[in-house]
């Protein structure tokens, strides 16, 4: 008896341990914990591929930090810094100007602008051998000095060979510099997609800091809206998680080959530094503006010839077009909208079979094209589905940019976001027909610009309490009697600083009648 219990219990620990076995692989193979073994120890020869030099490049399988490392080391030696130095001019302003206690304090105005010399930080990055590279028109505009640093510590004095400041766009040459300089390689638009790894170069925050290199993803693509034309109104931008501050501005963007993909050249913050999403103006448009100023010293741009706004849902509805498409408001005379067929009031849903996703897209697609360049726009116009063939003209022909304003004969701006538009509003003068339409008796002697369309993404409407429909009758303490009277005065306002603005808002009473409000706000001019 005792034999057979003890082969009993000998069966019973066999079978038990053969059973955790099968137990044991089965629950691997279930659950992915053999695949994961594995794959912890092939971890490198999966990883991503970086293909990294120039014109003869080597596939290699490598690891993410050894991609980003090699990367790191192509491109760090083609950054530079940018150090500036500029005059400015300031003058000391009563803070109770226009308020009962203006001269309560015996505060005179300061009648003579004191200059005061400020530095300037940013970045850069070579594109040709023989000593030009690409940053932004904000690093070096009104710059008196320019000095370059490179990655070996050298200090270098630079030229400004052109600069075009719709695209943000500045070439630079050095000039006390002889021999060549390693150059980054320029990557293709259409090989940037959303997800993809890129990493960021400059020289954040400090002189100190030169050569710093952050990573993430392309967060987004073709990223257009009023606050971003205010940035680059010819540009839809790259939008990054990579960590971009002050100083990074003009420095590459690039991804995983150690290709040029963008020129990093803004964030959107509300502290003033990094908050995870920055935006880089793309390599097509950074390759396309430096190349006409190194060759002309200038910029061409398309240009069609109509003025253009969102479609609203219930339009958009109603004509089974989409709302990222653009409403035709206007066609300017004898431009090549007008002699193409154009008309007020068409709709334009894709450019050159490409479909618009922001009605803004309309903009930076005609003006990153060429003057004789052909477009195909597909158009709806009632019940009609057309394409219209345009060849574009020279944007500078019809449109003064330098003045930052809009076409001489209409008053209005022409394939462009107008000024106040930075602010996320529209403006228009108004009229006698305004003035009935809000109830304002004849008698009432009120003078201002009419909102006509306020984002309401942005912080006028948001912050700034703004509406479609309000009055702005004066800002930053000045009369606004036209549109003219409003631009003027937004041109004198210093990029960053906050002011003042006057509002009527017409509230209509439960009798009918129409009461006039006035308010006060405040915003702020982008930089």
């Amino acid at each position: 008896m005792n034999t057979r219990s003890s082969f009993s219990y000998t069966l019973v620990a066999l079978t038990t341990f053969l059973a955790g076995i099968l137990f044991a692989t089965a629950g691997s193979d279930v659950l992915g914990i053999s695949e994961r073994l594995m794959s912890s120890t092939s971890a490198r020869s999966l990883a991503p591929v970086a293909q990294i030099g120039g014109d003869t490049r080597v596939e290699q399988s490598v690891s993410i930090d050894d991609a980003f490392v090699r990367v790191a080391d192509r491109v760090s030696p083609t950054v530079v810094q940018i150090r500036s130095e500029r005059v400015v001019e300031r003058s000391a302003s009563n803070p109770f100007a226009g308020s009962p206690f203006e001269n309560f304090f015996g505060q005179q105005p300061q009648t003579q602008p004191q200059q005061f010399r400020t530095n300037a930080l940013g970045s850069g990055v070579f594109i040709r051998s023989d000593g030009y590279l690409a940053t932004n028109f904000h690093v070096i505009n009104d710059a008196d000095d320019l000095e370059i640093v490179l990655q070996d510590g050298t200090f270098h004095k630079a030229e400004v060979v052109g600069s075009d400041p719709n695209s943000d766009l500045a070439v630079l040459k050095l000039m006390d510099f002889e021999g060549t300089v390693p150059v980054i390689s320029m990557g293709e638009k259409d090989s940037i997609r959303t997800g993809q790894w890129v990493l960021a170069f400059g020289s954040p925050m400090s002189e100190d800091l030169g050569n710093t290199v952050t990573s993430g993803i392309v967060s987004a693509l073709r990223r257009t809206s009023v606050q971003l034309g205010s940035i680059n109104p010819f540009s839809s931008l790259i939008q990054t998680d990579a960590a971009v501050n002050p100083g990074n501005s003009g420095g590459p963007l690039v991804n995983l080959s150690g290709e040029l993909v963008g020129i990093n050249s803004a964030i959107y913050s509300r502290t003033g530094v990094n908050q995870g999403i920055a935006f880089a103006i793309p390599v097509d448009v950074v390759r396309n503006i430096t190349e006409q100023l190194i060759d002309k010293g200038r910029v061409e741009r398309g240009f069609l010839g109509v003025t253009f706004d969102r479609v609203p849902e219930t339009l958009a509805e109603l004509q089974g077009v989409p709302r990222s498409a653009a409403q035709v408001t206007s066609v300017t005379q004898g431009a090549p909208a007008d002699d193409a067929g154009l008309r007020e009031g068409d709709i334009i849903t894709a450019v050159n079979g490409l479909r618009l996703r922001d009605f803004n897209e309309l903009r930076t697609m005609i003006a990153n094209m060429a003057p004789g360049d052909e477009v195909a726009l597909d158009v709806t116009r009632g019940e009609d589905k057309l394409t219209i063939r345009v060849e574009l003209a020279e944007r500078s022909l019809f449109v003064d940019d330098a003045r930052g304003d809009s076409d001489a004969r209409s008053g209005r701006d022409v394939d462009s976001a107008s000024p106040e538009e930075a602010l996320g509003f529209r403006v228009e003068a108004l009229t006698e027909r305004q003035r009935k339409a809000l109830g304002l008796s004849p008698d009432e002697n009120v003078e201002g610009v009419l909102l006509t369309r306020v984002d309401q993404n942005s912080t006028a409407y948001r912050d700034a309490d703004l509406r479609r429909g309000d009055i702005i009758s004066k800002m930053d303490r000045k009369p606004v009697a036209s549109v003219d009277d409003f631009r003027s005065v937004y041109r004198d306002i210093e990029p960053g600083s906050a002011f003042m603005v006057e509002v009527l808002r017409a509230t209509r009473e439960a009798d009918g009648s129409v009461t006039l409000r006035k308010f006060f706000t405040a915003l702020t001019k982008p930089e």
